[in-house]
C-alpha cells in the first residue's frame, strides 16, 4: 500500500515525531509495508476460529503467597531521601 507524504505527515504529528524528508519517506516505505502485511492477513479465513486471549495457554503464573521475614527497619529506610527514624517522609500531594 501507498501513502502519501501527506499521511506519513499526520502519522508522525500523531506521534508527536519531527522527522527529516528523508525520515519521512523512509517512515513510509516501512508503513506501506505494515499496511501490506496487515491486508495480507486480513485474506485469511478465519471463520470458526476462536478469538485468543493469549497466544499460548497460561495458568496461574504468579508464586505462592509465603509468609517470609521482612527487610528491617533500618535496612528499609537506609537509602531513603528523608525519614524520621519510623518512616518515609514525602512531600505533601494533598491539601489537608
Amino acid at each position: 500500500m501507498s501513502l502519501t507524504s501527506e499521511q506519513v505527515r499526520k502519522v508522525a504529528s500523531l506521534a508527536r515525531l519531527e522527522l527529516s524528508d528523508a525520515e519521512l519517506s523512509d517512515l513510509g516505505a516501512k508503513l506501506g509495508q505494515t499496511l501490506d502485511y496487515v491486508a495480507r492477513l486480513n485474506e485469511l479465513d478465519t471463520d470458526g476460529v476462536e478469538p485468543l486471549v493469549h497466544a499460548i495457554e497460561l495458568s496461574n503464573v504468579l508464586r505462592p503467597d509465603v509468609l517470609a521475614p521482612s527487610l528491617p527497619r533500618d535496612r528499609g529506610l537506609a537509602n531513603a531521601p528523608r525519614t524520621d527514624g519510623k518512616h518515609f517522609l514525602v512531600p505533601a500531594i494533598l491539601e489537608g
